[in-house]
């Protein structure tokens, strides 16, 4: 079996398990892509600043140390280097407060992490395979 291709990914998430998790997910699916991961969304933006190969999409989890995902993004959208690259918040809250936020501030889609795996391994193949046909930015 080929293994798809999908966008490169910048996965910003603070938790190890969660990490681990999508990873493994990414790997059963049998994609191939190319996944920076950021502990933090500090740690982010040095890892963007610092490259001239972007990411073609970002994951991004809200809840975490230093900043928090909604700061990130809005750091994101200030930056005319970094504001179009696709943002897709990939979170617990299902706060509706903070959905709002992060649309008004531009994000490409908010996702709720779901407490079973397969569900979580249904939304992620559904994701992989939503921005695996889009025209995306290149550097």
């Amino acid at each position: 079996m080929t293994k798809k291709t999908s966008p490169s990914i910048l996965f910003i998430e603070d938790d190890m398990i969660e990490r681990m998790k999508f990873n493994r997910t990414v790997s059963k699916l049998d994609y191939e892509n190319k996944i920076i991961e950021a502990n933090n969304g500090e740690e982010a933006l040095k890892i963007l600043e610092g490259t001239d190969l972007l990411p073609q999409i970002i994951l991004l989890d809200l809840n975490m140390p230093r900043i928090s995902g909604i700061e990130f993004l809005k750091r994101l959208k200030d930056d005319d280097r970094l504001r179009y690259i696709p943002t897709i918040v990939l979170t617990t809250s299902n706060n509706q407060k903070d959905l709002l936020e992060c649309y008004r501030i531009g994000i490409a889609g908010y996702i709720l992490k779901p407490l079973k795996y397969d569900d979580y391994v249904d939304k992620i193949a559904k994701l992989l395979s939503y921005w695996e046909i889009n025209q995306l930015i290149t550097t």
